[in-house]
């Protein structure tokens, strides 16, 4: 059984869809919430916060921390995504995550590596480029980011993989039966879900071409290599490495990173140059190393039930 498939494997009622993705909402928006605002009424005996920014935050609470408040809300949503699709879905919590026995970590760490290598050849470029890429290492506060980038940042990125790439993307799958659609619907609104991004707001909407276009790649490598290994780990470098080794004072993680990037916020030929050349390279790398066949038939194949009934009949006859 292929990955968009999936959910076969258990109960896919409207309803339960329904009342899952409710339920993962309200957790983000509610408990998910709670430990910075609970942080955030005692410190105010002290401070007096006006209008709430990313900025009085981060003054108040420091970075660190403030970057802990923001991945906390994910964990408690993935941890409420997997026991629903056991309990609702009554069906493997693995089965969301890959069509192997077990999760696989070698391609994990293979996708993991492979864009790591293109962002810090990116890195080195920019800086032998640009005066405004400074320095910033400071070990008080670095050893700690290290730890938040390394254990809880994958836990953020894994969260929306199964959200997107896993639970939605097979949820379409099972009631639509084309690969296409999964890839097509879970990449916009990945994309739009970004829209409320600082970076959105310093750049426009025509940064949502990065997003939209990193969603429907994604997408596209979840359906080809059954499985999420591959995006995961693209995904957790990419935020990692806007973490820990290079930041700006205008993106969503607002971090003491190795790095600081002076520039004026801008749109260019990185990110350009990712979408139209760096993840085209890197479907046709995927492709090579794990041998992907079926094209076709995973993006616009007939509904896989009915081609079961239809080889049945023929063995009958």
């Amino acid at each position: 059984m292929s990955f968009l498939r999936n959910a076969d494997k258990g109960t896919n009622l409207f309803s339960t869809y329904f009342l899952t993705l409710a339920l993962v909402v309200l957790v983000y928006i509610l408990l998910g919430q709670i430990p910075m605002l609970v942080d955030l009424a005692i410190q105010s005996k002290l401070y007096k916060l006006e209008g709430g920014s990313v900025a009085e935050l981060v003054s108040l609470f420091g970075k660190n921390k403030f970057l802990v408040y923001l991945i906390l809300p994910f964990v408690f949503s993935l941890i409420t995504l997997l026991l629903t699709v056991k309990m609702f879905h009554r069906r493997p919590i693995m089965s969301v995550i890959t069509v192997r026995d077990k999760f696989d970590w070698k391609r994990f760490f293979f996708s993991f590596a492979i864009f790591g290598t293109v962002l810090s050849l990116s890195l080195f470029s920019m800086i032998g480029s640009s005066s405004k890429i400074q320095w910033n290492f400071n070990p008080e506060t670095f050893f700690p980011l290290l730890l938040i980038s390394l254990f809880l940042i994958p836990l953020q990125t894994t969260c929306e993989e199964v959200l997107f790439r896993g639970y939605i993307f097979q949820g379409l799958g099972h009631f639509y039966k084309r690969g296409w659609i999964s890839v097509m619907v879970t990449g916009v609104i990945f994309g739009l879900m970004h829209s409320a991004n600082p970076e959105v707001d310093k750049l426009g909407m025509i940064v949502m071409i990065f997003y939209i276009g990193t969603g429907l790649f994604l997408g596209l490598i979840t359906l080809m290599d059954d499985g999420l290994e591959l995006s995961m780990g693209y995904h957790a470098i990419n935020n990692i490495f806007a973490a820990l080794i290079i930041t700006n004072d205008w993106q969503a993680f607002q971090t003491d990173a190795l790095f600081i990037d002076h520039n004026p916020p801008s749109f260019g030929w990185e990110s350009l140059s990712t979408i139209f050349i760096v993840q085209p390279i890197f479907l046709l790398i995927y492709s090579k190393v794990y041998k992907w066949k079926g094209w076709k038939e995973k993006l616009f194949g007939i509904d896989l039930e009915q081609e079961t009934k239809t080889k049945d009949q023929g063995a009958e006859e």
